[in-house]
């Protein structure tokens, strides 16, 4: 798709002077992707989708309001701008709005480096049809898998460019291919289901889809029998497959949009110890070929790698402009948004210290417990920490797999987890998000 996002910002920023702004900004972003899912040798479903969003932010004084369209003709944007500051003369006001300062904008940037693009040609559909049955066939292949539930492949691409009447003036696009298999084995109440997948920017980077299948299909005949675990308290490993979800909540709980209301866990913890020491979780949005990489944020802030823990100790919060002035602080450049919002506080790339001793190693040293693999649904407390998850996975005793284990939950209070969290050597590098498997002492299991 080529089209000129630059000269769409343009425009909607001329709109927006010429209707009364103050300032603005404005946002483009031009995308395609196609997706494939095959079931039982055949094809079930193929989308394309192509499409051009455009959103506007108008400021009048300490009042804002956002408005978004997917058609591009000279009319729309018009009528936009003319909407935009209509609805910002009948905005509450508020203070904390604004377009960054000239000189805090980021200048020089190299997006060639991040190598967020495949320069590949787009596969073709057959193609990743073929990927898909591919991956398929190969956890059919293992006795006892009755069917797979679903198996899929996918291409994105996208480009955004995002400017403002601060002068600001950018934009990047990025590649994104895909490939799924869920499995399925037994039937009725005993039906038992697990997956496996990729996503990469590269195409060469994937997985393979025999290799895929496989790894479906062995997750899914573990769960085979699985029943529910003893009420008590244990040990929990999150697998690394989901031990990121613990990460989460803390990059939430310090996301300085909840600090600035008051209604984070962590909101008096600045500088505290929230992780055990000797861990560390650092943030780097430069990280090369990295679906979370960009080189400058939502605001036209350089992008900078920080650290959110050192050593155990929280650094500070995550805060766009306007979160920072709210706090009385500066931007960490972490501004998120979308054509339809404006900014919003969120992190990229983020990776967690990893351990010294192998997934094996903590099972072994947890004894008996449970090895959780699938979290289902939430229940967390933003306030209090308060935590309780639907999860299953495997029954460990004497440090080995005794039995697949469902319908249980598990609960703690997230400040009292993490500090109790020991750290597996097994993260995977290549995700935006590097987090290991989390050993995690004493939580309550409600099972049987």
């Amino acid at each position: 798709m080529h089209t000129d996002l630059e000269g769409l910002t343009a425009a909607l920023l001329d709109a927006a002077r010429k209707a009364g702004a103050d300032s603005a900004d404005a946002l483009a972003v031009a995308g395609t992707s196609v997706s494939i899912d095959v079931r039982m040798g055949e094809l079930e479903q193929a989308e394309r989708a192509e499409g051009i969003d455009i959103g506007l932010r108008v400021l009048l004084g300490q009042r804002q309001a956002c408005v978004s369209a997917s058609d591009i003709s000279g009319g729309t944007i018009t009528a936009m701008a003319e909407r935009a500051v209509a609805m910002a003369r009948e905005a509450p006001q508020d203070p904390t709005c604004g377009l960054a300062d000239p000189a805090q904008l980021a200048k020089n940037w190299d997006v060639a480096a991040l190598d967020l693009a495949d320069p590949s040609a787009e596969p073709t559909p057959a193609a990743l049809q073929e990927a898909a049955l591919q991956a398929e066939a190969a956890a059919l292949r293992h006795k006892g898998i009755s069917k797979v539930d679903s198996a899929g492949a996918g291409y994105s691409q996208r480009q955004m460019f995002l400017a403002a009447s601060n002068g600001f003036a950018g934009g990047y696009g990025r590649t994104g291919h895909g490939l799924s298999c869920v499995a399925i084995t037994g039937d009725g109440t005993g039906m038992e289901r697990d997956y496996y997948g990729d996503s990469r920017i590269y195409h060469s980077d994937m997985i393979d889809p025999d290799t895929i299948g496989r790894i479906a299909a062995e997750r899914t005949l573990a769960r085979a029998g699985a029943r529910k675990p003893r009420t008590g308290a244990f040990p929990v490993l999150f697998d690394e497959r989901i031990s990121s979800s613990l990460i989460g909540h803390l990059l939430a709980a310090v996301n300085g949009a909840s600090i600035a209301r008051g209604s984070s866990w962590l909101r008096d913890a600045l500088g505290a110890q929230v992780l055990p020491s000797g861990l560390s979780l650092h943030e780097n949005p430069l990280r090369p070929r990295t679906v979370g990489s960009r080189p400058f944020d939502g605001e036209g802030l350089a992008s900078q790698p920080r650290m959110i823990v050192a050593d155990g100790q929280l650094q500070g919060w995550t805060l766009d402009l306007a979160a920072g002035r709210k706090l009385g602080m500066a931007s960490t450049a972490n501004a998120a948004r979308g054509t339809s919002s404006p900014p919003s506080p969120s992190t990229t790339n983020v990776a967690l210290t990893q351990g010294t001793d192998s997934h094996a190693a903590l099972m072994a040293q947890m004894g008996t417990g449970l090895l959780v693999t699938s979290l289902i649904g939430s229940s967390i407390n933003p306030t209090t920490g308060d935590y309780s998850r639907g999860a299953s996975g495997f029954w460990i005793e004497g440090g080995q797999i005794s039995h697949a284990v469902n319908e249980c939950t598990i609960a703690g209070n997230l400040r009292d987890m993490l500090m109790r969290m020991i750290p597996a050597n097994d993260a995977r590098t290549h995700l935006s998000t590097v987090v290991p498997s989390l050993l995690v002492e004493g939580m309550t299991l409600a099972g049987a």
